[in-house]
């Protein structure tokens, strides 16, 4: 038993050499070149839309979860989930679907869409989306953890908030926050645009949402990501048609957490304002934004078309420029076949 427990002291401690090993130097800058599993949709669906991006401090392990593999609503496709340990760059490993709870079937989608990972303590909650293309008839639910590389761990807690035909907003794309003490849902998609609502704990709501962001003068307006930077709030939302390339991201400002937010043209979101973050010639977005290290950073994905669609996943670097986000035009990413921002 002596052996053994050295044994397992030995590999933690190679473990953990391992991730400080990855976290020396600089940390890195601009639009990332990936490597290991960043996606693909031919010949393996190894999904990759609407990337969430966190990280376990306890192993310096980054996790992302995205959009689960289309399947079909009697076995919908569980959010999936990938990680790099000790590094932003990667490589990045596949570890699969998390399980589907059973109340989700109620929705009849064939995936569960658009995660999001806070940590409060050791526990890890994820939030995600139940619903179908074009209908208000959806949820956000939530699990969680402490060990998020075991998929089985992953314990289900139910609906935390809900939308029906007739609603002035749509429970998707989750993102939850902090803010002065107090836990927030932002949320939303088409209808109405994007909402915000208090959580009373991490699985259920209080009060009656508000609206931040309008879809006014967009195709479409959806995943809200709150950012609070130097005393303003920036919210990053995705706007566009899905898997097509007019899909950009784009940002407003607030001093704010329920706004008014604004572009830097002045344009208050509620009147279909916002300013362009990355606009890529084949599309991108589903974005999440991540502080590690004292750098910004924005994981989204990007599509690309030729020979065959592909959904890649995307890590860059956010410049501020007098305290506006930007992803730089020559900041694309260099893996060959990957087009950069335009």
């Amino acid at each position: 038993m002596l052996v053994l427990a050295l044994a397992v002291s030995m590999v933690a401690g190679i473990s953990g050499a391992q991730a400080s090993a990855h976290q020396q130097g600089p940390p890195p800058s601009g639009c990332l070149a990936l490597t290991g599993d960043t996606g693909s949709t031919t010949p393996v669906d190894d999904p990759v839309h609407d990337p969430a991006i966190f990280k376990d401090p306890s192993t310096q392990t980054y996790y992302v979860a995205s959009t689960g593999i289309l399947q079909s609503p009697e076995d919908p496709g569980g959010i999936y989930l990938r990680r790099s340990v000790g590094s932003l760059v990667g490589p990045w490993e596949s570890l699969g679907a998390l399980p589907v709870p059973e109340w989700a079937l109620e929705y009849d989608s064939n995936h569960l869409w658009a995660p999001d990972i806070v940590r409060t303590g050791d526990t890890f909650w994820m939030y995600y989306a139940v619903s179908q293309l074009g209908t208000q008839n959806s949820a956000i639910g939530v699990m969680s953890t402490t060990t998020p590389a075991d998929l089985a761990s992953w314990q289900d807690h139910g609906p935390v908030f809900t939308s029906e035909p007739g609603d002035p907003y749509n429970a998707i794309d989750p993102q939850v926050l902090k803010d002065r003490g107090t836990w927030y849902l932002a949320f939303g998609s088409w209808w109405e645009g994007i909402h915000l609502v208090e959580l009373t704990d991490m699985t259920s709501v209080t009060g009656e949402p508000v609206q931040l962001a309008e879809v006014t003068g967009a195709p479409s307006l959806e995943a809200p990501t709150i950012v609070v930077r130097q005393g303003s709030y920036y919210l990053f939302t995705s706007r566009g048609f899905i898997v097509s390339d007019s899909y950009h991201v784009q940002v407003g400002r607030s001093t704010s957490l329920t706004g008014p937010y604004v572009d830097r043209d002045g344009v208050p979101l509620l009147e279909g304002g916002g300013t362009v973050v990355l606009e890529t010639e084949g599309g991108a977005g589903g974005q999440d934004v991540i502080k590690d290290r004292g750098r910004y950073y924005m994981v989204n994905h990007v599509y690309e078309w030729e020979p065959d669609l592909q959904i890649r996943l995307q890590i860059c670097e956010l410049q501020w420029d007098e305290g506006w986000p930007q992803i730089p035009e020559d900041d694309g990413p260099t893996t060959p076949g990957r087009k950069g921002p335009r």
